[in-house]
């Protein structure tokens, strides 16, 4: 039977609770989504920090979990049919754990779509536009004479603020009342552009109210404020 020594990741992080989920990840946006879940759900889980500045992503023991080389990547113990799986991608992770848990993806057809149809929109749009506007207006990008990339990046994440502002308006939560991996998916970067980007100024952040709001209704859950520095 196939366990976690099996797996070539285990040589560089080997687990210590075998019987747990193994989480490889960094506190980034995209990582704080599976960590914020896992506190959330309350499964249990031992984290793996994946040093990008030792350029661990690149490892040969982490590519053979995740050939894409980006966190946060797990193995699942005790997955389907009780045999360990490896999975990668932050969205397949929350989709995965919400159905494992049966928490935070609503399980009424029309609601279950609605959630999903916002984690998708995080996954191709607010992440990726936020992460360019991110290069270029803090780290090596805003070295570029041509300015156009950066306007590119901040107008576009502007006006998907601007859809989730308006999604928000007269709803605590993205889908209603209800928290679900579609608010763990985007405030996350929601927060990051206020804050680690420190694109506040350039984005008018303070002027999506609902936004404003909503980011920090999540950040109040205790497993958000956890989640934030996870792995340490």
């Amino acid at each position: 039977m196939t366990d976690l020594n099996d797996f070539e990741i285990s040589r560089k992080w080997p687990a210590k609770h075998a019987d747990r989920i193994q989480l490889y990840s960094l506190p980034t946006p995209n990582g704080i989504k599976v960590s914020a879940m896992l506190e959330e759900t309350g499964l249990p889980y031992e984290p793996h920090l994946v040093d990008f500045g030792s350029k661990d992503q690149l490892s040969p023991e982490f590519l053979s979990l995740n050939p894409n080389n980006k966190i946060p990547a797990i193995i699942d113990p005790i997955g389907p049919g009780g045999k360990p799986l490896p999975l990668w991608e932050s969205g397949a992770i929350l989709i995965y754990l919400a159905e494992k848990s049966g928490k935070f993806l609503p399980q009424d057809p029309a609601r279950r779509a609605e959630t999903l149809q916002w984690l998708m929109w995080q996954m191709g749009g607010l992440g990726p536009m936020a992460g360019q506007l991110g290069f270029f207006h803090k780290f090596a990008g805003r070295e570029y004479e041509d300015r156009r990339p950066f306007e590119r990046y901040r107008d576009e994440t502007k006006r998907l603020l601007g859809i989730l502002d308006r999604q928000l308006e007269g709803r605590e939560f993205i889908v209603g009342s209800e928290y679900t991996i579609a608010d763990m998916a985007c405030w996350p970067w929601a927060r990051n552009i206020n804050g680690f980007y420190e694109a506040g100024e350039v984005t008018d952040f303070a002027s999506f109210e609902n936004v404003v709001r909503w980011v920090d209704t999540c950040m109040k859950r205790p497993a958000s404020r956890k989640a934030v520095d996870i792995p340490s």
